[in-house]
């Protein structure tokens, strides 16, 4: 059976480059004294990030083929170094070469080896939102890697909203946007009941004990990952491969088994919650660069049939939105990291967004 869990990165995932591709180059970025919106501070905040290839600058010293690539909820980095991703990317001749780009590609706050709820401080940890998230990563580009200009911002689920805040809070940093699998409006409705769902089932399991257990709570653990599963599957995929109850009951007890290892209740938490005051829908047409908007039909998260993608690119000067009918071998919200689907709209994208000389 090949469904993979793609919106949360909760299983381990097999990273494989392809040839020619440089070595992704780990290392971390600390943020001194950074003031989070909730009022709250943190002496050091660790930013983990991986890059691929070299900077170059033009003769004025401007960053010039810099790429940042936001991942989703719960997800990191890593999640980019997959076949489905890198392999159609990264590699020699693809849209994103790394030999001929600067990929920049960090593990958020509150996720991978960044600075998290789980490091020690669990539920006193600050507040973040999506506006910290960003600030933090533009503390990372610009004064961590010294790159003043990027060439695109590319971003899957949390990180597509991610690129939406980008093009508007610092609407002369880049020449693209691909916002891949999310909408530019409040989470609201069904969207935001069944993440209000993760966050009560967390925070009403009497062993979560306010955030300081020794053990895991394992009735909001589950919860948690069972509501994100069905947010993140695809139904005629499922119904594929999965198209008995015996198939379907293997495949979730399963799934539940990976999803015990590196699982931890404060982090899914505060990353679910890390969306309540998201909405950049007033602001859209402070976008300046051209955006490349891409969902999916069989998208559980952003169903099509609500029409806000149709009504709210209207409000941006430069933008297309596509819709990628769903099939069997679409894979839902997850369709986003597979770029097979929509590799043909990014090289859109850098052909209409490529700088004038």
């Amino acid at each position: 059976m090949r469904i993979a869990l793609l919106f949360l990165a909760l299983t381990f995932v097999p990273i494989q480059l392809p040839a020619q591709t440089p070595t992704p180059q780990e290392a971390d970025y600390t943020v001194h004294n950074f003031r989070f919106e909730s009022g709250e501070t943190l002496a050091d905040v660790r930013l983990h990030y991986r890059t691929l290839g070299t900077p170059r600058k033009d003769a004025h010293g401007h960053t010039t083929n810099a790429v940042l690539i936001l991942h989703g909820t719960g997800g990191t980095g890593a999640t980019f170094l997959r076949p489905i991703f890198a392999g159609v990317l990264f590699g020699p001749g693809q849209l994103l070469d790394a030999a001929k780009y600067f990929l920049i590609i960090p593990d958020n706050v509150g996720h991978g080896k960044s600075s998290k709820p789980s490091d020690g401080m669990r539920a006193r940890f600050p507040q973040y939102d999506y506006g910290d998230m960003v600030a933090l990563q533009h503390e990372l580009v610009s004064n961590g890697l010294g790159v003043d200009h990027l060439r695109l911002v590319i971003g899957t689920s949390m990180g597509c909203m991610h690129s939406f805040v980008w093009g508007e809070t610092y609407p002369e940093a880049m020449d693209a946007l691909m916002p891949l699998a999310c909408q530019p409006v409040q989470i609201a409705g069904r969207n935001r009941i069944w993440r209000k769902m993760v966050i009560d089932g967390i925070r009403g399991d009497p062993e979560w004990k306010g955030g300081d257990y020794t053990a895991e709570p394992r009735a909001g653990i589950e919860i948690g990952a069972d509501l994100l599963m069905i947010a993140g599957l695809a139904p005629m995929l499922m119904q594929k491969e999965a198209s008995t109850r015996e198939e379907a009951d293997k495949y979730l007890a399963e799934a539940r088994e990976r999803q015990k290892t590196g699982l931890d209740a404060n982090d899914l938490l505060y990353a679910v919650s890390a969306s309540r005051d998201y909405d950049p829908s007033a602001k859209l047409g402070e976008i300046l660069a051209p955006v490349m908007w891409v969902n999916s039909a069989d998208d559980f998260i952003n169903p099509p049939e609500l029409g806000i993608a149709e009504r709210e690119v209207k409000k941006v000067k430069r933008a297309k939105f596509v819709l990628i009918p769903a099939a069997e071998e679409t894979h839902g919200h997850g369709t986003h990291t597979w770029a097979k689907f929509w590799e043909r709209y990014l090289k859109e994208l850098m052909e209409e967004s490529e700088p004038k000389p």
